[in-house]
């Protein structure tokens, strides 16, 4: 079978397509064949070894996808051969078949279509774990998303709204603006033209804001925090600017305000009932069609380079597929 893989840490040109032995389901596991492994920014980073994920050589990219059981192994219970099925694994997915533990998928509704499927676990489970979980957001609160119309930002973007926020997307483009518009966002500011925290004060007031999304970092981040209201709470998703930044505390103190760490991969790992009640809404809420899960575009598997840069260069606007013979 075919798989891409990542034979040493390196630029995606260190990348291949290459023949693997097909997996066989062990114990509690399933075999999927793959219809779509979704590309996130974090897989850029690791593929390079510059991510808190530090798979060794030889491994496959891709950490979310969707697809069909082909087989599955002693002990497995709730699914059976031909299921349409979503998961997570970290990384691995970028192949034609997988071996993943059956408590790792969720079974796709009829309604929902597989590529749309592949991108829900990650970006939209972090997204949904920032926002529920962590930030405990309320109906009626302020929400301002960074880098708003990437994987994860639109994510928040959709998710912020179907929870009754008032959605502030952030971006570096109009074009990026109007697109997070068409998903949800009230309210656009152009971070590249546009003054961000002078902004973001004239939107709401002078009031500041209730909860920030912030998976860019860099210098971004102060502006943002120094735009928090009374109480409100900073989410620390990523650093997809590359520059992991240092604000200082006393705005917390002066605020009375939180920075809240979302790492989904240890809450899956930790809270794994909570994780699945958690991808049981957001499955409802895209079947529904209250979540599109955009697609920006589906890539074959032998065009992965041209995926990957596209997603590097940040000219990707929702979700980035590879696409295998399985569909």
């Amino acid at each position: 079978m075919k798989a891409l893989i990542c034979p040493s840490l390196g630029p995606v040109e260190n990348l291949m397509v290459m023949d693997v032995e097909p997996p066989v389901a062990g114990p509690g596991e399933g075999v999927v064949d793959v219809a779509y492994a979704a590309l996130n920014f974090f897989d850029t980073l690791v593929i390079e070894g510059k991510y808190q994920l530090k798979p060794e050589p030889p491994f496959s990219p891709s950490g979310e996808f969707s697809g069909r059981i082909a087989a599955l192994g002693p002990g497995v219970e709730g699914f059976a051969v031909g299921d349409r099925v979503m998961g997570s694994m970290g990384y691995g997915a970028a192949r034609e078949q997988i071996a993943i533990a059956a408590e790792r998928l969720a079974r796709v509704p009829d309604g929902l279509p597989l590529d749309k499927a592949a991108g829900l676990s990650i970006t939209y489970g972090t997204s949904l774990h920032a926002l529920k979980q962590r930030a405990e957001m309320k109906p009626g609160e302020t929400l301002v998303v960074l880098g708003a119309s990437g994987g994860v930002g639109l994510a928040a973007v959709e998710i912020g709204a179907v929870m009754g926020a008032r959605v502030i997307a952030c971006a570096s483009s109009d074009e990026k603006l109007r697109f997070a518009r068409r998903y949800g966002a009230a309210e656009t500011i152009n971070y590249a033209a546009e003054d961000l925290r002078a902004r973001l004060k004239a939107l709401t007031g002078g009031k500041g804001v209730d909860v920030v999304y912030d998976p860019v970092g860099g210098a971004l981040t102060e502006a943002a925090l120094r735009s928090l209201a009374w109480k409100g709470r900073f989410l620390v998703i990523g650093f997809a600017s590359g520059e992991i930044p240092s604000p200082p505390l006393n705005l917390i103190l002066l605020k009375g305000s939180d920075i809240r760490g979302v790492y989904w991969g240890e809450f899956v790992n930790r809270e794994p009932e909570v994780n699945r009640g958690n991808m049981s809404q957001l499955l409802a809420w895209a079947e529904s069609g209250r979540l599109s899960v955009h697609i920006h575009a589906k890539f074959a598997l032998e065009d992965y380079q041209k995926a990957f840069e596209a997603i590097a260069k940040r000219q990707t606007l929702g979700k980035t597929l590879l696409q295998f013979t399985n569909t």
